[in-house]
C-alpha cells in the first residue's frame, strides 16, 4: 500500500510528481475568483472571462494549492477547482517544457537554457511541498506547471475532461487542521507518485535526474 504522500517522509524523492490519477486522467488544481470559476464549472472547461493569452499555472498538489490560495481565502482565489486532464495532454506539457530557472546541473550553459525558455510554451517550477499545517518541507518538492502560448488553448479545448469545485472540501479540511490533525489528514486526496518515462523525468529534472 502506498504511504500517503502528504505525510513527511525521508523516503519521498526530492522532486517527484504526486497526484490523483487513473488510467486516463490526472487531476490538477487552480484557484480563481467566482467570476471565472463559476462559468468554468458550468461549461466543463474554462470560458471567458478566462483569458487564453496569459500564462496559467496548474498544480497537482492539493496542499500546495491550499498554501497558494490561503485555504481559498486570498483575493481572486476563493474558488478552488480540481481539473481532470487527459494524461496524454499532461505529458505533452511536460515534454514541451523548460525549467523556469537556470540549473547548471541540468542545462549545458545559461545561453542554452535561455534559448529553450524562449521556445518552450510550458514552464516547470519545483517548490517546497507543504505540510498539513502549510509549513514548507525543505527536502521535498512539488511541481508547478505554467502554461503559455499554444499550451493554453490545448489545455482548455483538448485536455480538460471535467472540472470540480472543491472549495468546500478545502475549507472543511482547513477547519479540521485546527482541531483534529488526523481527521484532516484522512480527508486529503490520496495523491500517489505519477509514473514518468525516464526521458520525461530527465527533461523536467525530476528525481533521480535532479
Amino acid at each position: 500500500m502506498t504511504k500517503p504522500m502528504n505525510q513527511p517522509t525521508n523516503a519521498v524523492p526530492r522532486r517527484q510528481i504526486r497526484a490523483l490519477y487513473d488510467d486516463q486522467t490526472i487531476a490538477v488544481y487552480q484557484a480563481y475568483s467566482p467570476e471565472i470559476a463559476g462559468p468554468a464549472v458550468a461549461a466543463g472547461t474554462f470560458v471567458p472571462p478566462f483569458g487564453l493569452h496569459r500564462m496559467t499555472w496548474i498544480k497537482p498538489s492539493f496542499l500546495w494549492m491550499a498554501y497558494r490560495s490561503g485555504w481559498a481565502t486570498k483575493p481572486g482565489q476563493t474558488r478552488v477547482l480540481r481539473i481532470h486532464l487527459t494524461r496524454e495532454g499532461f505529458e505533452w506539457a511536460l515534454t514541451h517544457s523548460c525549467l523556469s530557472h537556470y540549473d547548471r546541473k541540468h542545462h549545458p550553459d545559461e545561453s542554452a537554457w535561455r534559448a529553450a525558455l524562449r521556445e518552450s510554451p510550458v514552464r516547470i517550477q519545483w517548490d517546497p511541498e507543504q505540510t498539513l499545517h502549510l509549513k514548507p518541507q525543505p527536502d521535498v518538492r512539488s511541481i508547478q506547471i505554467g502554461l503559455a502560448g499554444e499550451a493554453v488553448p490545448r489545455y482548455v479545448h483538448d485536455w480538460i475532461t471535467r472540472l470540480e469545485d472543491v472549495t468546500t472540501e478545502m475549507q472543511e479540511i482547513h477547519a479540521l487542521t485546527r482541531t483534529d490533525s488526523e481527521a484532516a489528514r484522512s480527508r486529503l486526496p490520496a495523491e500517489r507518485p505519477y509514473p514518468l518515462t525516464d526521458a520525461i523525468a530527465q527533461h523536467i529534472a525530476a528525481s533521480p535526474f535532479d
